[in-house]
């Protein structure tokens, strides 16, 4: 699980301005975004964990850590400000310390008992600075310093901050404030040449100095290339240069060898990687890399070791060695000058035999643990990794194996108690796990020593209980803010008088003393809590607050009447006072937090017709149900009836068309009814006109809500006759009444445009009051995200008044889908605004016909 840690410098000189008048903070901000964003496209970065750090003081510089959740680190990131000294030595250590952290306790470093590869943290470092000069509060630093001592207990076991899976890139931001007139220069980014160059490059990362917004992109895309598990090694040659190779492979006796001249290839720091095992996606291994030292018995304490082992390569061509059912391991080497002179020599049926210095106990370069070895193909170079010693054991292990079946004589014996003299003690537990998978007997003794002293491994505990304490403390302090600084208090000595609310509350006290009643309301100070005012998304809404009935405008008494009807009887999870819209308003930052989300639903109940697909949850549409499918925004292209997958020539129906397709005849049957009933045809060819794969009639479509026009803040009038009954939304006490076919099911809804008795009649007022509020639910669904627009259609059916009003209602829902840009919408909207326009015209030639006949 790779670990991306972003430094961020937050110094005042962040605040500088480039020639598009962002600030080098901004840009920093959103820098960190694209790299997330481009790092998603590899499947691996689901394990990521990243973290941010700052330069501000220890420890109050780590914003988020090994506990923050991604949702903590973007909103960290956005609230970061730039202000204070460059302190780019502190900040590094702070980062170090904190990847660091967990280190001893989960023994990941394997002290005193060999390096093992494939125990690692992968992890990046990315700083983005301005390159300027270091300040601290004593002075400006020429040159990078890290701070030798660290808070972490056991840090004294590693020379450097960091360790050898640890790598530190930085982008240097170069832009100019002005615009610059050269053209710009295409090809590789260029290492800056500040301060840390030289740290990234110690670390085996790099710098990027960045001079334009596209090498800021052209360094985030090789910084996602950069995210690879891995550890890095110093190979160093040793003895002198192998003999010149001709073209044709073989050894050029002729060409003379510069063995005492440097080569780049002599010394490379470079990475070599370590794949996860295609079953497990863990890494896998079996040999350790030997420590510097031996590990004596007498030893109290362990000698700190460089973070990147030295590895020392010998020329000198071998013959690769390996037998049947010994276990090794493989690490492709990074591409370095190293890489390119073993491939150039074109050899790979030859190696290098590495060792490292004063592993072993007595010789001084050591024995041999592996070799280095060109591919078949020589596409690469790998390290192969065997045991300690192994020119010596592998003879030995294929004796036995061949010679002795398994039944060593006395002679093997003391050859092989010989080469255990020479084997480090924590190459014996490694040794016997593959003995044993090879199906060898025990052939080591269990009085031999495998470990570290007593002594040493009582420090190591000691230092891992010191650790965990430690850790604790500061991961208990990641995301509190620094102390603000307290100036100087200055009493005042003027004389005047006691502040506001303590004269208030004594004449209060004064008053209670002396009988006097207490004050009114109206004497309250009301600028107590000045600043404090309730939040409103409208602007033009007043606040309410619910204190004296006879300040609620007459206007607004059915709305405040609804509202504490449903908060009195709670039939609503939530006050109605509140704009439904405002509910599901969420920031942006946790908008594709939908995880968190569901860990609060409840169990979802079975599925009624297990036979129908479920529903899957993907990003951004939990409610997409063909993975296939895309969903297109009405924005972006015009899509004409539904978006489930297209019916293909051939394909037989689906249930769910045919249910759309018996369901389409109720708006022309609701229209027919009220053309017998003597209606005029313009109060319902607006359901007719809507586009029937728009109206969501599959099964429910009209049978649910189909007279919800009213809002759920409209009240009853008992008074003037017209009950609203809120079970079902039907009005009570209208007088015709029209059959819905639906499923071939026979379902009566009384009709919301049927004239009214003349007891029972909507006077203007009222039919002035229901269309205003069939106007902002127009607002409200026209706003919704979706295709649904039935709702739409029956609301403009809804609309009380003459021909010429519907068709102003229509043509404000028109200006309204324009603002959201819902195309498909307004297309349906202007046939029926042509449909309107031409029953008018009909009328009106029908009305000029009839005048003329009398």
């Amino acid at each position: 699980m790779p670990i991306l840690l972003f430094l961020i410098d937050t110094s005042a000189s962040m605040n500088q301005r480039t020639d598009l008048g962002t600030s080098y903070l901004d840009i920093a901000k959103g820098a960190v975004e694209l790299f997330l964003k481009l790092r998603a496209r590899d499947p691996a970065s689901r394990g990521d964990r990243y973290m941010l750090v700052t330069y501000d003081e220890p420890p109050y510089c780590i914003k988020a850590g090994w506990k923050e959740n991604h949702a903590t680190f973007m909103s960290e990131l956005k609230n970061l400000q730039a202000s204070g000294l460059t302190t780019l030595g502190q900040a590094l250590r702070s980062s170090f310390d904190l990847l660091n952290l967990n280190r001893l306790i989960s023994g990941i470093d394997n002290y005193g008992q060999g390096r093992n590869p494939f125990f690692l943290e992968p992890s990046i470092l990315i700083t983005i600075t301005d390159g300027n000069k270091l300040t601290s509060t004593a002075s400006v630093q020429e040159e990078l310093h890290l701070p030798l001592n660290s808070p972490l207990p056991g840090s004294e076991l590693t020379k450097e901050p960091f360790r050898w899976d640890q790598r530190l890139f930085a982008l240097v931001l170069r832009l100019p404030g002005v615009a610059s007139t050269e053209p710009e220069q295409l090809g590789s980014v260029p290492t800056d040449e500040s301060a840390i160059t030289q740290m990234c490059e110690v670390t085996g990362g790099r710098s990027y100095c960045v001079r334009t917004q596209r090498m800021l992109n052209q360094c985030l895309e090789s910084l996602v290339q950069k995210v690879q598990s891995g550890v890095v090694i110093n190979f160093e040659k040793t003895g002198p240069d192998p003999l010149p190779v001709g073209e044709d492979g073989l050894m050029d006796l002729c060409r003379p060898s510069n063995s005492f001249a440097a080569q780049p290839w002599h010394s490379c720091h470079k990475l070599i990687y370590v794949r996860p095992n295609s079953k497990t996606g863990v890494p896998v291994g079996h040999w350790p890399i030997p420590e510097s030292f031996w590990p004596e018995q007498n030893l109290s304490s362990l000698p700190p070791r460089t973070s990147h082992p030295v590895v020392r390569f010998s020329c000198v061509d071998c013959e690769p060695m390996v037998i049947d059912k010994l276990p090794f391991d493989k690490y492709e080497l990074e591409p370095s000058p190293l890489t390119q002179y073993i491939l150039e020599r074109k050899s790979p049926h030859t190696c290098w035999q590495v060792f490292v210095t004063s592993s072993g106990k007595y010789n001084e370069l050591g024995y041999p643990f592996g070799y280095l070895k060109a591919s078949t193909t020589l596409t690469c170079v790998n390290l192969f990794v065997m045991p300690y010693n192994y020119p010596v054991l592998l003879p030995l292990l294929d004796d036995l194996f061949k010679v002795h079946k398994l039944k060593p004589n006395l002679k093997w014996r003391q050859a092989f108690d010989s080469y255990l003299k020479t084997l480090p003690p924590y190459y014996l537990i490694p040794l016997k796990k593959a003995l044993r998978m090879m199906g060898a007997p025990n052939l080591i003794s269990d009085n031999l020593d495998c470990g570290l002293s007593y002594s040493v491994i009582s420090y190591l505990k000691k230092l891992s209980q010191q650790t965990k304490l430690e850790s604790e403390r500061i991961l208990a302090s990641v995301g509190k803010k620094p102390p603000q600084e307290i100036g100087i208090k200055v009493k005042n000595h003027s004389g005047g008088g006691l502040a506001l609310a303590h004269n208030k509350n004594f004449r209060k006290l004064l008053k209670e003393v002396i009988g006097e009643s207490a004050p009114r309301l109206t004497e309250l100070n009301t600028k107590e809590f000045a600043g404090f005012q309730v939040g409103l998304f409208n602007k033009d809404l007043k606040p309410q607050t619910y204190r004296n009935a006879y300040d609620i405008p007459r206007r607004g008494l059915l709305d405040q009447l609804t509202r504490m009807r449903s908060n009195l009887l709670k039939t609503r999870k939530f006050i109605v006072g509140q704009d439904e819209d405002s509910l599901h308003s969420v920031p942006v930052a946790q908008m594709g937090n939908y995880q968190e989300y569901l860990k609060m639903l409840a169990s979802p109940l079975r599925e009624i017709d297990p036979d129908q697909p479920k529903r899957l949850h993907t990003f951004g549409n939990p409610f997409k149900q063909d993975k296939k499918g895309m969903m297109i925004d009405e924005a972006d292209e015009f899509i004409v009836g539904p978006q489930n997958k297209l019916k293909r020539p051939g394909e037989p129906t689906s249930p769910m068309s045919s249910k759309r397709r018996r369901n389409v005849p109720v708006i022309h049957d609701v229209h027919e009814e009220k053309m017998e009933n003597g209606q005029s045809p313009a109060d319902g060819f607006l359901l007719k006109s809507a586009p029937a794969e728009f109206m969501n009639v599959a099964g429910d479509g009209l049978i649910s809500n189909q007279l919800d026009s009213l809002s759920d803040d409209f009240t009853s009038l008992r008074k003037d006759g017209l009950i609203h009954k809120p079970s079902n939304n039907i009005l009570i006490g209208a007088a015709k009444s029209c059959s819905l076919s639906v499923d071939d099911r026979k379902i009566p809804v009384a009709s919301a445009l049927d004239t009214v008795p003349n007891s029972m009649q909507i006077t203007p007022a009222m039919a002035q009051g229901i269309n205003a509020d069939i106007k902002h639910q127009l607002m409200k669904e026209v706003r919704k995200f979706g295709r649904k627009y039935e709702r739409i259609f029956i609301l403009l059916e809804e609309v009380q008044g003459p021909l010429e009003l519907k068709k102003q209602f229509v043509e404000f829902t028109i200006k309204e889908a324009a603002r959201f840009k819902r195309r498909v919408l307004i297309q349906y909207l202007e046939k029926v605004l042509e449909k309107i326009d031409s029953h008018h015209l009909l009328n009106n030639v029908n009305h000029i016909n009839s005048r003329s006949s009398c």
